[in-house]
């Protein structure tokens, strides 16, 4: 019986098996790829067998999978090495092909062990050998896979965070651990995001296989989403990695500590929503709406901004911006209401830059104001900013930066006497009719009164709009051929749309 081949401390190697006198292989190419570690050795005769891999594997074939043509046997090596295969054992005299200068030298470039296994010794005898010097690491793997179910323990008990949690996963795995979502942002509060290298390897899809080179990346699921983001961990010098199964079971910890910060997320969220509400519909004294935004995280004398997020045109946006407000806006309160997303924040360019980040965003953003101040003049402005916002297709305008509202009262009853005064009669007609004279007008104003631009982009021959033009002056009383005229329409205008009465 030929003695046991030793274990390394990271594991079997590659040359550790050819070393071993009883298996009679002989390298043939890939010299400088030796030192890679062997988890298992298989059989497989498919000219694709990476589907099914884990990597590190040690691949022996009779050579019915090697192709004849030499550029189909370097993509075949290349195929192998990509996956992270250790070495192919190619057994001598049965079905292989000669092999290829080009495939000897591809093996050469890669490092990529490519083995002659001879005729007499049966691969049952390789895996047999491999097994045995592995034994070791299997008791390891296995101590590792209960101390990581211990881990759900050390969450109920020791009530530890994200990053507590993930350093002791670290030092019993045997990797350094990262972790992210789809769009490569941090996942969880603490731990860090995978290196670049790590990030271009990420999958597109759940099914894909889970071998990087020198680890794996395995999904992270949460309720209601399958892949809300990824688990990368990479070998770590000097230890002993503890397998596939591990990072699993360590993936299943992330995703249960990913919805345990959700639901907390959740629970504050819905909180916030109530005291914005409150704050948005029922007058409070300055002292009280100091003391609402004090224990929701503000400062005491912060300086505060709202927006106003429309979401009618776009499904699942709601959870997109909430998500971006969590991850980058600081302390901020949201509010469901039937067309619009609430969020009151403190004034920064944080807040507006993660509104910004969202794809599809329409959003408008109030002046400035302290907690003296009444919020319902910033849900106005908000509201006519973000509608300014969907007119202009702009992801995000600011109140202060449009100078036309400086100009118009701040109270909804002045806007409403000027709207009624100048508009009063083309709306109602528009309401009785089914018209569009209002509408029309603001979009001639926009394109500055050219009329063939204003008409395209309503999808109407120049002379309907002309027509709507002539009855919108008619109906009103203002000559648009004039400054003063076009003036107090263009402000009237302004402020139905501050009153939501067109968009």
């Amino acid at each position: 019986m030929s003695p046991r081949l030793p274990s390394s401390p990271g594991g079997l190697t590659v040359d550790e098996l050819l070393q071993a006198p009883a298996l009679q292989l002989r390298l043939l190419a890939g010299t400088d790829g030796v030192g890679r570690k062997v988890s298992w050795a298989h059989v497989s005769d498919l000219e694709d067998p990476t589907p099914w891999l884990l990597g590190a594997e040690l691949i022996m074939t009779t050579g019915l999978a090697v192709p004849r043509r030499a550029a189909e046997q370097r993509a075949y090596l290349e195929r192998l090495d990509d996956a992270g295969v250790a070495a192919l054992a190619v057994s001598s005299a049965l079905h292989a092909p000669p092999l290829s200068r080009t495939m000897l030298a591809a093996a050469d470039e890669r490092g990529f062990p490519l083995i002659e296994v001879p005729l007499s010794v049966p691969f049952i005898a390789i895996t047999q050998e491999a097994a045995a010097a592995l034994q070791s690491d299997l008791g390891q793997r296995l101590g590792a896979q209960l101390q990581v179910f211990g881990a759900l323990r050390w969450l109920a008990a020791e009530d530890l965070d994200p990053a507590a949690v993930f350093a002791r996963l670290e030092q019993l795995s045997g990797y350094d651990l990262y972790a992210c979502t789809p769009q490569h942002r941090p996942l969880l509060p603490g731990i860090a995001v995978p290196p670049p290298a790590q990030l271009a390897l990420l999958p597109d899809r759940a099914d894909a296989p889970p071998t990087i080179p020198g680890g794996f990346v395995v999904p992270i699921a949460s309720a209601g989403e399958p892949a809300a983001g990824h688990l990368v961990v990479l070998e770590r010098e000097g230890a002993r990695p503890s397998g596939l199964a591990v990072v699993q079971h360590m993936a299943t910890v992330a995703a249960l500590q990913l919805t345990m910060l959700r639901h907390r997320q959740e629970i504050l969220r819905r909180e916030g929503a109530e005291t914005l509400s409150e704050l948005l519909h029922l007058e409070h004294s300055p002292a009280v709406v100091r003391r609402r935004l004090d224990r929701a995280g503000f400062g005491a004398d912060a300086t505060l901004a709202l927006a106003a997020v429309r979401l009618e045109d776009e499904d699942g946006l709601e959870t997109v911006v909430v998500r971006a407000l969590a991850e980058h806006a600081g302390p901020h309160l949201v509010l469901r209401t039937a067309a619009d997303l609430f969020v009151l924040f403190v004034d920064s360019a944080a807040p507006r830059r993660a509104l910004e980040s969202v794809p599809g965003l329409r959003a408008g953003v109030s002046r400035p104001f302290t907690a003296n101040e009444p919020m319902a003049v910033a849900r106005r402005e908000a509201t006519a900013a973000a509608l300014a916002a969907r007119a202009t297709g702009r992801a995000l305008v600011v109140y202060a930066d449009d100078a036309t509202s400086r100009w118009l009262p701040d109270d909804p009853v002045g806007l409403a006497a000027l709207v009624e005064q100048v508009l009063g009669p083309a709306l109602r007609y528009d309401e009785q009719h089914g018209s569009a004279l209002v509408p029309s007008a603001l979009r001639w104003l926009e394109r500055d009164r050219a009329t063939s631009a204003a008409a395209a982009s309503l999808h109407v021959h120049v002379n309907t709009l002309a027509y709507r033009l002539r009855r919108f002056a008619e109906l009103t009383g203002r000559d648009l051929a004039t400054t003063a005229g076009t003036t107090e329409v263009w402000l009237a205008l302004r402020a139905a749309r501050q009153l939501g009465h067109v968009l």
